[in-house]
């Protein structure tokens, strides 16, 4: 569950839980929240931004050696630095569509196609 440590993410973590599954909740920065949920949970945590390839797949292949083969995968990190107004500055924008949107097939493309090359972007 990637975002799986704090808000919607908290909450679909600690379901899949209940329902019996092994789950693995990953974080991009705040280790105090991913701390105090593992240890209110029980569910491991795992630190990695999401939007940067090399990253996801060392996280998940972390992932796999310490669960076991991933059956499910919820991308639900994300982040929010919109806003109405002013329009938002160019550097903030890139920062946004660089991790809401590729993010999301850099998982998808490590649990699913063999590890060659990275997706283009």
């Amino acid at each position: 569950m990637s975002g799986g440590s704090r808000g919607i993410g908290a909450a679909v973590s600690a379901a899949l839980k209940a329902a019996g599954y092994h789950v693995a909740a990953t974080y991009h920065g705040n280790d105090a929240a991913a701390a105090k949920f593992k240890a209110e949970t029980g569910i491991a945590t795992y630190k990695w931004d999401v939007s940067n390839y090399k990253e996801c797949a060392e996280g998940l292949k972390k992932v796999e050696a310490d669960l076991g083969p991933i059956d499910i995968l919820v991308n639900n990190a994300g982040i929010t630095r919109d806003t109405p107004f002013p329009p938002e500055s160019r550097l903030r924008r890139r920062a946004l569509v660089r991790q809401r949107y590729p993010s999301k097939g850099l998982a998808n493309h490590y649990c699913y196609q063999p590890l060659e090359t990275p997706p283009a972007p």
